[in-house]
């Protein structure tokens, strides 16, 4: 990078991801939140086997004698859950509602732990205390004054386990309804639809061991120092037995760089650090589907020349176990490089490189995350990926596969058990016999219908368990305001966000136990499972008394709201409620994968679910793995012209989805502040931008009303050319809620067109 003038709040940052930093960091948050003499204990519980489970992000955890199993980031999850800091009723009587929302939401989650149900007051616009069965009869009382069961939105956070989830999934549709927005809408929903599509289920097909005896790792589209760190320690491991690991990013990621393992005492007394990446890639924002077609039309071409005997593909392999693959093919051959190299922004010369190096390895996995899925390509790319595996048999054998990374801890678990707003017939039918009553057949709405329908007064109820969903999603101009339409609002959290202030006509708002916290019920103590990115099911129990004597658990909340909603229900609420066994037994009467539940997470590490294409069973209409053609041209039409940029949303290093733990970004250098616009040197002189200018941002989509960021500040950062980036979720005020992924429904959050001007003095 050329010389660049000081500009508040951004500063080199030259250290490795992890190392002396990272332990600074999680020192600092147990000072800030926690009492220090407890917080050392309760981190050592974390992913143990009689400890709780983390509540931050899914990666597994593998069964050895390290001395700790938490990360950086896994610390700021615990200490900000585990926090000292107490939001009382008082609290809520000292601020009005409309004040609050004056508020970040770094302030707003900082005031701490909620304590007690509260319920909306109008007349003095704050909230006051209501009890339990109060605040559960109302609630009662207005979904049965509904017309239709189907004005009702049930939405999920990814941190409910899977006995309150399925308790969830359980209410609502004895209710009637199948609208259940789920934040798997938003992030991995092109893996909950296309992966089925291209080998039977929606579900990575890795564990730990592949990463043992693989032979090359292909990374695209995630930053596993900040959103998966616990996978950090996984690639530094194989980054040192000289495995190949090829990055496809638009942004130089420093964890994806080099890392120093906290735990690797060599690194920490001499400050070294291992590289990650073998070869780095900085493809365009959306251009990830192109480089992909680039490798596999370059293995095409190599197989052809391969000579007598010898073959670049796994010709038995295809034959014998997919379907499609001369129609993919010609698609291949007939795709122009020059197009290719535009829309990925990477030269012929390195894609071909990178076949190279595939048609040597004898087990290749490909991790993704949500640089590959939260674009309107989102599906299309994830069946990219998949065809580049089948093409060399790469799914059923040791050492390779497929690993979609999940966010949240129990995001695909809360999908095993129910979470759907597309329930299958099996389940439903299995549902009914277990349970005596016919739940709904039609399909439901997914995260972007469902606000559709409240913008739209089609629904009147929204009950969210955890999350904050408002700000989750695109367009707060239409979204926010959409809140106050409605008849009641629910929600079940551990800390106060913005969702939780765009009250409707009646709002209710309940304190929740966390994850780290102990959970007694009428018979006893209770455990609880997750299911983690990899597909192990695991028990959970937190060791914490809770933060207040006013607080329930999820499934108690749950259990409450639906046996006073629905007198003439045949499900036992309250017994199931009194033992999460009960529980469990109805998951495994629903889901035959959960056999022998209650036993089999007695055991320590807990057991694998069921995923057939590890074994070359393919649950497709075809009983084979499909190779599927990208449909239409590369690029979306509607994102073109000379000046317009694509901009990407991202994640700072002190933030968890939309839980912003503090200012801070060290990796990419930027301190104390979020307004900021990452933008390469180049597009810079294009534009006659200086690092450090004031500009605006505007969308450049067709629209009614113009949509900006005003204000920020540019950066010169390491990013593709033609691309930018800025801090989600402030940058969500750029992107419609109609544009989105059509087969999957996902908001193109990583791929929004834009245009850039220098802001008027």
């Amino acid at each position: 990078m050329s010389e660049q003038r000081n500009v508040r709040g951004i500063k080199r940052y030259d250290s490795p991801a992890g190392g002396w930093g990272a332990l600074g960091a999680t020192a600092k948050a147990v000072r800030e939140q926690m009492e220090t003499i407890e917080a050392p204990i309760t981190l050592f519980r974390t992913n143990k086997p009689d400890g709780f489970d983390c509540p931050g992000c899914a990666w597994p955890d593998k069964e050895h004698t390290s001395t700790f199993q938490f990360c950086e980031n896994g610390a700021k999850a615990v200490t900000w859950e585990a926090t000292k800091k107490r939001v009382l009723p008082e609290f809520f009587a000292a601020h009005t509602v409309s004040s609050l929302l004056e508020r970040t939401d770094f302030e707003l989650e900082n005031e701490g732990r909620l304590t007690h149900p509260m319920a909306y007051d109008r007349a003095s616009d704050t909230y006051k205390p209501i009890g339990w069965d109060a605040a559960f009869a109302r609630i009662g009382e207005v979904l049965r004054a509904l017309p239709d069961p189907n004005m009702a939105e049930f939405y999920t956070s990814g941190r409910a386990s899977n006995e309150a989830a399925f308790l969830y999934q359980l209410f609502a549709r004895e209710y009637g309804t199948n609208n259940f927005p789920d934040c798997s809408n938003m992030c991995h929903e092109a893996t909950s639809v296309g992966l089925p599509q291209s080998i039977g289920i929606g579900k990575g097909t890795v564990s730990l061991d592949d990463f043992d005896q693989c032979e090359m790792i292909i990374a695209m589209g995630h930053n596993p120092g900040t959103n998966h760190p616990r996978m950090m320690g996984t690639l530094h491991e194989v980054a040192r037995r000289g495995v190949p690991i090829i990055v496809f990013n638009p942004l130089r990621e420093r964890a994806l760089e080099r890392f120093a393992d906290p735990q690797n005492a060599m690194e920490m007394v001499t400050f070294g650090s291992t590289p990650i990446a073998s070869s780095y890639y900085q493809v365009k924002v959306g251009g990830d589907a192109a480089a992909l077609k680039g490798i596999m039309k370059a293995l095409i071409a190599l197989d052809a020349n391969a000579g007598p005997g010898s073959t670049v593909l796994d010709h038995d392999f295809i034959a014998t176990h997919t379907h499609g693959y001369e129609a993919f093919a010609e698609d291949l051959r007939a795709t122009p490089w020059p197009n290719i190299e535009a829309v990925s922004g990477l030269p012929k010369a390195a894609l071909e490189a990178v076949a190279q190096a595939y048609a040597k390895s004898n087990a290749t996995i490909v991790t993704y995350g949500m640089g590959i899925t939260q674009h309107s390509t989102g599906t299309s790319n994830v069946h990219q990926i998949a065809n580049l595996l089948l093409m060399r048999g790469n799914i059923g054998k040791l050492g390779a596969g497929i690993c979609p990374l999940r966010g949240h801890s129990n995001v695909q678990g809360d999908r095993t058990v129910g979470i759907t707003e597309k329930p299958s017939a099996d389940m439903l039918t299995r549902i009914e016999r277990v349970f005596g009553f016919k739940p709904p057949e039609a399909h439901g709405h997914d995260a972007v219908r469902a606000m559709q329908a409240i913008i739209d007064g089609r629904s009147k109820v929204l009950v969210c368990l955890g999350g904050n969903l408002v700000v989750a999603l695109p367009d707060a101009e239409q979204c926010f305001p959409a809140m106050h339409t409605l008849d009641l609002t629910v929600h079940i959290g551990t800390k106060l966000n913005r969702t939780h202030l765009l009250v409707g006509r009646e709002s209710i708002l309940f304190p929740c136990l966390g994850r780290t916290e102990q959970d007694v019920q009428s018979e006893g103590p209770q455990s609880i499972t997750v299911e983690d990115s990899m597909s192990m099911v695991h028990a959970s129990r937190g060791k914490l008394p809770p933060a207040s004597e006013h607080l329930r658990s999820e499934v108690s909340i749950i259990g409450g709201m639906a046996h006073a909603t629905l007198p003439q229900s045949k499900v036992d609420w309250l017994g199931m409620v009194a033992d999460y066994d009960r529980i469990r037994d109805g998951i495994e009467a629903v889901f035959p994968d959960f056999a022998d539940f209650n036993a089999r997470i007695r055991t320590p590490g807990g057991f694998r679910l069921s995923l057939p294409p590890t074994e070359r069973v393919w649950p497709t209409s075809s009983g084979k793995a499909e190779f599927i053609a990208f449909q239409g041209v590369i690029e979306d039409p509607q994102t073109g012209g000379a000046d317009v940029l694509k901009l990407t949303t991202l994640r700072s290093h002190d933030q968890y989805n939309t839980t912003i733990y503090g200012l801070d970004d060290r990796y990419r250098g930027v301190f104390g502040r979020r307004d900021v616009i990452f933008m390469s040197e180049e597009d810079l002189a294009a534009q006659s931008l200086e690092h450090g200018d004031l500009v605006d941002v505007e969308t450049a989509l067709p629209s009614d009303s113009p949509r900006r960021l005003v204000g920020y500040t540019v950066i010169a950062y390491k990013i593709a050319s033609g691309s930018v980036g800025a801090y989600y979720p402030e940058a969500n005020v750029l992107l419609p809620l109609d544009y989105f992924d059509k087969a999957c429904g996902t908001p193109s959050y990583k791929s929004i067109p834009v245009r850039i001007s220098r802001r008027a003095v």
